[in-house]
């Protein structure tokens, strides 16, 4: 079972790189589809946002530690990354946790705050 995610964010696209952009996009649903039909990770979710001027939009990848580990270091997906950091601004990559992994960390935290003194 997934205990880690990747979220990948952006903002807007680049001014005139805008059918890159799609061309970008479409190209890492399908790379994410092949790798979970592969069982390389283990979902996938798209979301793309009303328009602001903060997120265009996001995916988020899970899998195991080791599954999103291989991912990041897959030369597919840094490809992907290239061209998708020509045609939009802002693109992050942020690693987390779910599930047992968010059992785990909040274990930890809960862990570093009885360690504090704390102040009200």
């Amino acid at each position: 079972m997934a205990d880690r995610v990747l979220f990948i964010s952006w903002t807007n696209p680049v001014r005139g790189a805008e059918e890159r952009a799609v061309e970008a996009f479409n190209e890492a649903i399908g790379l994410f589809g092949r790798m979970q039909h592969e069982g390389r990770i283990e979902s996938f979710d798209v979301a793309l946002m009303a328009p602001n001027n903060d997120l265009g939009g996001c995916m988020l990848l899970r899998g195991t530690a080791e599954q999103i580990d291989a991912v990041r270091a897959d030369e597919e997906f840094e490809r992907s990354t290239i061209k998708a950091q020509l045609s939009v601004e802002g693109i992050s990559h942020i690693e987390g946790y779910t599930n047992e992994g968010l059992a785990r960390m909040m274990g930890m935290y809960q862990e570093a705050v009885a360690s504090i003194p704390q102040h009200s």
